[in-house]
């Protein structure tokens, strides 16, 4: 089964708090209990109390598992921000970004892509020294591009890994199992594109 890691205090603390209440208010909603999510996503009941907790910050693949269970998109977790106005609805500012920070992951993304349909979904995506999407490969449908802005990247597509640094760019199908992280001691950006939208 699938775990996280115990999360620092903190802002990543509030983080995780949010993604504990969307979580156990949708459980609940659907009726479902600890035990039953556990079965249906593959990840422990203990875990899953965790996460809605707010004291344990899941991987990648264990928010996809449980957003799958509960059929909804993963990008469900991501926090709301404030909408400013006067914006046309094709723009989307800074400060209205939504944000999903995997607390002792050390991964953040930032949908940079305004609301609504569309076939491309792009991210920024921020890695801290030793921050990863886990040490299980995931899939899903479509397609990855991205482009190492800052830092450096490995990343993993079909059992092949390769470092990429600032400036190097990379694209796949997101079919092929992959994963990444942050091995440097430094943090990692990374302009990261999604097509169709996963998030």
């Amino acid at each position: 089964m699938d775990e996280g890691g115990a999360a620092s205090v903190g802002q990543d603390g509030q983080a995780l708090a949010g993604i504990g209440r969307r979580l156990r208010d949708l459980r609940r909603r659907r009726s479902l209990t600890l035990q039953a999510l556990s079965e249906e996503s593959g990840v422990s009941t203990g875990m899953l109390s965790q996460m809605e907790r707010g004291v344990s910050a899941p991987s990648i693949r264990t928010l996809q598992r449980v957003a799958e269970a509960l059929e909804v998109p993963i990008g469900w977790f991501f926090s709301d921000a404030p909408s400013s106005s006067g914006a046309p609805p094709w723009v989307l500012r800074r400060a209205d970004r939504r944000r999903l920070s995997l607390g002792a992951s050390g991964v953040t993304k930032e949908l940079l892509a305004p609301a609504g349909d569309g076939a491309i979904e792009l991210l920024y995506v921020t890695l801290e020294p030793g921050g990863s999407s886990g040490p299980t490969p995931y899939a899903h449908a479509g397609e990855d591009a991205g482009l190492v802005i800052e830092g450096s990247l490995r990343l993993e597509v079909d059992g092949q890994g390769c470092v990429l640094l600032a400036g190097d760019a990379f694209r796949f199908r997101s079919s092929l199992l992959h994963r990444f992280e942050n091995a440097a001691s430094s943090r990692t950006v990374v302009l990261w594109a999604v097509t169709p939208p996963f998030y």
